[in-house]
C-alpha cells in the first residue's frame, strides 16, 4: 500500500523571520478535527495547532508535520448578558467577543494588543493585557473548557474537574490537547469609553515607580519607551493610564456602546486608507528615522501629559496593533522578532537599563519598546512574575541575523540572571539549556507528567516545542 502524497506549503511566523513547510489543514467543525487527530495517530504523524497565527515566533509552526489552522472553528455558541458568560469554539476571535458583548454592557476581562487573537490561542498562551497587575491573565476568566487529547479522549476541565489539566493546558502552548469549547467570563461596563491620562517619565526607574503609584486607581497601565535614546535619556517614555467611566460620568454612555462607535477608522483624516500607512512607516524603519519619530512622539506626548485627560473607545485604547493594517510589512524583507522579558520588581529597572545598553553596544537598538506591570498567576507553565515586562521589537535582516541571535543570547542571560522569564507567544530565541532556569524542577516534572499522560506518543509538537522542550 502506497503512502498518500502529502503537499507541504510554506507557513511563516507572524514576525516573518521563521518559516516552516507544513501540511496545512483547516477543520471546519469538531468532527473534522477529531478525524484529523485519529488519522495522524494512525499514521504516526505530528500535529501542531494554530489559531490566528499571531505568535511572533515559531509557536504555531510544525516543520514537516501536520498543522491545523483552527480559525474556521469560530462558532460563538452563547453569551448571557446577565452573567457575562460566553461560550465559544477555539477559533472565535476577541473581535467576535467584544462585538457581541459591548452592546450588552460587557467587555472581555483581558485582551491582547490585537483583536485578532482567538480564544484557543489566548488560552494556550495565557495572554495578558494592560491590566495584568490588577485583573490577572486570560486564564483567570476561563470557567471551564472542553479539550480533545491526542489519545482521542475528550475531557471537560475546570477548577473542580480535571483541575491539573485545567491549570496545565492554560499556558501549555498547545502541547497537551486541542480546546474544542471554552467558557469565559466577561466584565460589566457602563460606558463604551475609558478616560486616558498620559504621563511623561525620564527613566525606567521613574516609570516603574509611577506604575506602583497609579496602580490603586487605574484600570489599565501601559508604557512606551524611546528605545533609541542613550545616556541620561535612556528609558524615557510615556505611561498611559486609563480607567473605566461610570454611566454618571459619561453623558454618552449608552450611545458609546454602539458598534459603530467602537470600530477603528479605516482612513486617516477620512481620506487616506490606513492600509497604505505601512509603506510610509517603512521609510522611517532605520536608526535615523526612528530616532526622529521617537523624539517627536516623546515631545508631543509630554505636551499632552500637561493637559486634561481624554476619552477613547475601548477598542481604540486596547487594540493599538490593529490601527495600521499590515504594519509588520514595514519590517520586510527580513521581518522582526520581539524579545519580551518578565522581571521581578526588585531587579526590573536595572535589568531594563542593561538590556537597552547591551542592544546599543551591539548596534541593534529596538524600534519599539513597551513596558507593563504584572502579577503572578496560578497556572503551571506561567510566564508571569510579580514585577514588570519589557517588550523590544528587533528588526532582522540577512546582514544582521547572526548578530541578532548573538545579541539575544546576551539579553537572555541578563534576564535569567535577574530570575526573569519569557513568554512563549513572543519568544523566538530561548535556548533549551535555559528552560530549567525559568522553572523549578517540580514544575517541569509536573508538565512532563501531564504531557506523558495526555500525549504518550508525543503527537502534539511545534517548532517551539522541539526548540526549547524536547531537548531540555
Amino acid at each position: 500500500m502506497t503512502s498518500p502524497t502529502i503537499k507541504l506549503e510554506t507557513v511563516n511566523s507572524w514576525g516573518m523571520v521563521q518559516k516552516a513547510r507544513c501540511d496545512l489543514r483547516q477543520p471546519r467543525d469538531v468532527d473534522a478535527l477529531r478525524g484529523m487527530f485519529e488519522q495522524a495517530r494512525r499514521q504516526g504523524r505530528t500535529i501542531g495547532l494554530r489559531g490566528a497565527g499571531r505568535s511572533y515566533g515559531d509557536a504555531a509552526l510544525n516543520d514537516g508535520g501536520l498543522l491545523l489552522d483552527l480559525t474556521e472553528l469560530n462558532r460563538l455558541s452563547s453569551f448571557d448578558p446577565s452573567s457575562g458568560v460566553l461560550v465559544g469554539e477555539p477559533g472565535v476571535t476577541l473581535r467576535q467577543c467584544w462585538r457581541e458583548m459591548v452592546p450588552q454592557g460587557h467587555w472581555p476581562a483581558v485582551v491582547s494588543g490585537t483583536m485578532k487573537t482567538t480564544l484557543g490561542g489566548g488560552a494556550s498562551m495565557n495572554i495578558h493585557g494592560k491590566n495584568n497587575y490588577c485583573a490577572g491573565s486570560f486564564g483567570e476568566y476561563l470557567e471551564s473548557f472542553e479539550i480533545l487529547l491526542p489519545t482521542g479522549e475528550e475531557l471537560r476541565c475546570s477548577r473542580d474537574e480535571n483541575a491539573d489539566l485545567f491549570f496545565g493546558a492554560i499556558g501549555g502552548f498547545g502541547m497537551l490537547g486541542c480546546f474544542t469549547s471554552l467558557t469565559m467570563r466577561a466584565k460589566q461596563v457602563e460606558s463604551g469609553r475609558v478616560e486616558v491620562r498620559p504621563h511623561a517619565t525620564s527613566s525606567f526607574a521613574e516609570t516603574l515607580e509611577l506604575y506602583d503609584a497609579l496602580a490603586p486607581q487605574a484600570d489599565y497601565l501601559v508604557g512606551w519607551h524611546d528605545g533609541l535614546s542613550t545616556g541620561a535619556k535612556r528609558g524615557r517614555g510615556l505611561v498611559h493610564e486609563a480607567r473605566h467611566l461610570s454611566a454618571d460620568e459619561d453623558r454618552e454612555a449608552e450611545s458609546s456602546m454602539a458598534l459603530d462607535r467602537q470600530d477603528l477608522p479605516t482612513r486617516m483624516f477620512g481620506v487616506m486608507p490606513k492600509s497604505w500607512l505601512w509603506m510610509g512607516l517603512w521609510c522611517f524603519l532605520n536608526r535615523p528615522g526612528m530616532r526622529l519619530v521617537n523624539a517627536m512622539k516623546f515631545w508631543s506626548g509630554s505636551r499632552q501629559a500637561q493637559g486634561d485627560p481624554y476619552r477613547q473607545a475601548h477598542a481604540a485604547y486596547h487594540f493599538l496593533l490593529d490601527y495600521v493594517p499590515h504594519w509588520k510589512w514595514a519590517y520586510r524583507p527580513g521581518g522582526l522578532i520581539q524579545f519580551q522579558a518578565f522581571v521581578p520588581r526588585e531587579k526590573a529597572a536595572s535589568t531594563f537599563d542593561d538590556l537597552l545598553e547591551t542592544m546599543h553596544a551591539h548596534g541593534i537598538p529596538p524600534y519599539l519598546c513597551v513596558s507593563k506591570k504584572h502579577r503572578q498567576d496560578p497556572f503551571l507553565m506561567t510566564h508571569a512574575v510579580d514585577g514588570y515586562s519589557l517588550a523590544l521589537d528587533i528588526k532582522v535582516s540577512d546582514s544582521n541575523r547572526e548578530r541578532v541571535w548573538a545579541l539575544t543570547e546576551e539579553l537572555e542571560e541578563q534576564v535569567l540572571s535577574a530570575q526573569g522569564r519569557f513568554y512563549f507567544a513572543k519568544d523566538s530565541v530561548l535556548r533549551p539549556r535555559n528552560l530549567t532556569r525559568m522553572y523549578r524542577p517540580e514544575t517541569l516534572d509536573a508538565f512532563v507528567a501531564l504531557k506523558r499522560r495526555c500525549d504518550p506518543e508525543v503527537m502534539l509538537q511545534t517548532d517551539l516545542y522541539r526548540r526549547i522542550f524536547s531537548q531540555s
